[in-house]
């Protein structure tokens, strides 16, 4: 390939990292945002890989491919990429990106609060951006539908034996039970040994049962296991999400707090209108709310506010046998 170059601004929500694309990405083409995330997992993943994993990335790292949207009133199409691939929806990414978007431009900017439409590959999110002297304070999205998938299911995890777990949808999957399952604390527990615990029920349920959408086959997969602490449904609570490949979410996750309150609300558990805070391992919480219920569904709002952490050009030399990134291997490679 010729030398490519890629622009970029980094953000951060509640500590984990939002990488957008600003320039020097390829025109993505299809009739539905899901036409677009095909095409960009199977013709551009090499630009994934070269923003998410080393020399320019890290294990940890998130990112956003703006794009045109394909449903009336969005502002904005966005595609969400992590280290594994491409996910359906990120709540901390589209908390950044709302402020992302008022920054820009791309709306007119209105005190005390600037609303719009964003389009993610789940669906339409209803945007609010409090606006205080010019600047965005906090970022609310109102979620997709939101639903228990299952409750109370039961799987034989190797090395942990018979573990019970809910499965709820918050535009992706998971996978949320509490830390006690496995015989764990969530907070004297070495998070090594948590990830390890969330990613073999993870690897068990994407094995042995199938996940399906209403909507759409490109939403039907297992992203992740949320692994929670004992706190009461009115309380504040602190959860793990482990997602992709073993991949740890440093906030508390958008799209896994709107599952969580889905599922309270389907256990009888909190009704519209209840607020509950939480924390993610880096400490810094995010607010949900759910807004309405719409028979076997909930919509949730969840609040939190990105930060900019920098912004830069990525250059890709042609003749750079690591320019596109590369993953640290298990083994070191015989040469």
């Amino acid at each position: 390939m010729a030398r490519r170059e890629l622009s970029y601004i980094d953000m951060h929500t509640a500590g984990e990292p939002v990488r957008i694309v600003t320039g020097g990405y390829p025109e993505l083409q299809g009739a539905t945002i899901l036409d677009k995330r095909r095409q960009a997992r199977e013709r551009y993943d090499a630009l994934r890989r070269a923003m998410m994993f080393e020399p320019r990335g890290h294990e940890g790292m998130y990112g956003v491919i703006p794009v045109k949207p394909s449903v009336p009133d969005a502002v904005l199409g966005v595609l969400f990429t992590h280290h594994e691939g491409y996910s359906t929806m990120c709540g901390h990414a589209t908390i950044a990106l709302g402020r992302f978007i008022v920054d820009q431009g791309l709306v007119p900017k209105a005190e005390p609060v600037t609303r719009f439409t964003m389009e993610a590959p789940c669906g339409p999110l209803a945007m609010e951006c409090a606006v205080h002297k010019g600047e965005v304070t906090r970022v609310t999205f109102e979620s997709v539908p939101a639903f228990a998938e299952g409750l109370e299911e039961s799987f034989e995890v190797p090395g942990y034996g018979r573990i019970v777990t809910d499965i709820a949808y918050g535009g992706a999957y998971y996978a949320i039970l509490p830390a006690s399952r496995f015989g764990l604390d969530l907070y004297a527990t070495p998070v090594s040994t948590l990830v390890d615990a969330a990613a073999a029920l993870t690897d068990t349920i994407r094995a042995q049962r199938t996940i399906t959408h209403p909507d759409a086959d490109d939403l039907g997969f297992l992203y992740g296991t949320i692994i929670t602490d004992e706190a009461l449904p009115g309380e504040p609570s602190s959860n793990l999400c482990i997602f992709a490949e073993r991949q740890i979410d440093r906030s508390p996750t958008g799209s896994g707090v709107t599952a969580r309150m889905a599922l309270d609300h389907a256990k009888g558990l909190i009704v519209p209108g209840m607020e509950r805070r939480f924390f993610g391992i880096a400490g810094v919480p995010f607010d949900g709310c759910i807004t309405r219920s719409e028979g076997t569904t909930v919509r949730v709002a969840v609040s939190g506010q990105g930060y900019y952490a920098g912004q830069g050009q990525f250059i890709i030399e042609a003749d750079d046998a690591l320019g596109y990134g590369f993953e640290l291997p298990k083994h070191f490679k015989r040469m």
